[in-house]
């Protein structure tokens, strides 16, 4: 246990009232999980703002409160702290609380648009495979070796994180691998955390609902290679027009990867069929068992994160060719009569426009392309067109159906993913709300040696309507459809 004015050791205080010797039994920025002895943080979200709980976390035995504005009325037996943001400050204080767990770990973290998930997860795959106790933080699942801890969030609040980061410290992880959201960098949910390298991916539209402008998206990402220490390494994707822009003031050592230009870890594909990648990285010709140019580009980062770690150039290769990826990334099933069934997480536009170009490369030239997209409720609404052109340019069938409608009407998100569609595009569509139905009509569509195409959800096994998280698996419902529909 520590006490208050040990966690506020880091934090920048504007104003206290009240006495910062009291021992503290945790930090909550939910009220509801206050207990006696607690500091509750008053956090202004999208969705609430922390500072009208204040009184009921007193009441459920706050001792002292963190806020940005005080309330009128202040309690005697209550300490609180004025400071500028409230979220750095839980970041920092959970950081004191938690003992700085980051310290304790190689903790190399992810960001960027598409392939976030990938990268993260081949990491803690190639190093659990490389003999090391690891951990993982990410959209699909957090993870302590064999352990799996269902993820809610990308990047977990910053008080569930640091906690998190202690217990992968004290069950013996030497390193973590987690993906850091715009969200989560934006939020403070990293800061006061010690990364010893960070890689980036790429940027293309997606967010603009919270970021408002692409600008303030990239800003964002950047920050997290502005804040690396010089002790870190930070890697980025050269071919991205703004792989470089990010490594522009980073204090840490700088990598560039790359299919296309030189780099310190570069990448040629020699053959990219359904059976895997055949490709050399630094002239070392390997066969992976993932699809797609953009895995070649996650296998780059990859295999650069790991030599910058230590790995030898010949170890990292050999354990990466025998890797699958993330669950619900390009994961593919095969019907009785060889229908190919393929779900992916694709929910921006240039990530479905990745995945249909390589289906297109990959197909013999005779097959329909089928799709089946829709687009998220309470999300960025500029995307759902172009999502829906995407959909129509690369494929000869297009579904559009619903994804997570959230609090929305799904067909009010329809009708926002048709607008603006091109005379060609609106003669290859149909419109299915049901998202199991959909999905069923394009398997009745589909002939031997189609391939379908379910996009947008992926690893996701629920489907959000009105508050409500329905089961539901892109997958299972596949599957289902290849044996009841195909036989």
């Amino acid at each position: 246990m520590k006490t208050l004015q040990q966690l506020l050791i880091q934090t920048k205080t504007q104003q206290v009232t009240g006495a910062l010797n009291k021992d503290i039994t945790a930090i909550e920025i939910d009220s509801r999980k206050v207990k006696a002895g607690a500091v509750f943080v008053a956090i202004t979200g999208a969705q609430s703002d922390g500072h009208a709980f204040i009184g009921k976390a007193i009441e459920l035995g706050a001792v002292a409160i963190v806020c940005e504005s005080l309330p009128a009325e202040l309690d005697a037996a209550v300490t609180y702290i004025k400071v500028a943001s409230s979220g750095e400050a839980a970041a920092r204080m959970a950081v004191e609380f938690y003992n700085h767990p980051s310290a304790e770990v190689k903790l190399v973290g992810v960001t960027g648009t598409n392939g976030k998930t990938t990268i993260a997860t081949l990491l803690f795959k190639l190093f659990r495979q490389l003999g090391y106790s690891c951990g993982l933080i990410s959209t699909v699942q957090n993870q302590i070796d064999d352990t799996i801890i269902p993820a809610t969030h990308t990047t977990p609040d910053a008080i569930s994180l640091n906690a998190l980061l202690r217990k992968m410290v004290d069950e013996g992880c030497s390193y973590v691998f987690m993906e850091c959201s715009s969200h989560a960098i934006h939020q403070h949910r990293i800061t006061g955390l010690q990364f010893n390298g960070a890689l980036f991916s790429n940027i293309t539209h997606d967010h603009l609902d919270y970021h408002k402008t692409f600008d303030e998206y990239i800003r964002v990402k950047k920050k997290f290679f502005d804040d690396l220490s010089a002790d870190a390494f930070a890697i980025s994707n050269a071919d991205d027009k703004r792989g470089e822009v990010m490594l522009q003031n980073t204090n840490a050592t700088k990598y560039l990867y790359s299919l296309k230009t030189m780099a310190a870890f570069k990448g040629k594909i020699l053959e990219n069929a359904l059976t895997g990648l055949v490709m050399t990285i630094n002239d070392q010709e390997v066969h992976f068992r993932l699809i797609g140019t953009f895995n070649a580009y996650n296998l780059l980062a990859v295999y650069g994160a790991a030599v910058c770690l230590g790995v030898e150039s010949s170890e990292v290769l050999t354990a990466l060719s025998m890797l699958t990826g993330a669950e619900g990334r390009f994961d593919y099933i095969i019907s009785a009569n060889n229908i190919i069934g393929i779900v992916d997480y694709a929910h921006t536009p240039d990530a479905l426009e990745n995945v249909l170009s390589t289906i297109k490369k990959l197909r013999k030239g005779y097959e329909q392309i089928i799709t089946v997209v829709g687009c998220g409720g309470d999300r960025d609404k500029t995307k759902r067109p172009v999502m829906a052109q995407a959909a129509c340019d690369w494929s000869d069938r297009v579904i559009l159906t619903s994804d997570n409608p959230r609090t929305e009407d799904p067909e009010a998100i329809l009708r926002d993913m048709e607008e603006g569609l091109s005379s060609a595009a609106k003669r290859k569509y149909i419109t299915l709300v049901d998202r199991k139905q959909a999905i069923e009509e394009a398997v009745r569509m589909a002939k031997p040696e189609d391939i379908i195409l379910v996009a947008g959800k992926g690893h996701e096994k629920y489907q959000d309507i009105n508050g409500v998280k329905h089961p539901f698996d892109d997958k299972e419902v596949l599957q289902k459809a290849f044996t009841t529909i195909t036989q």
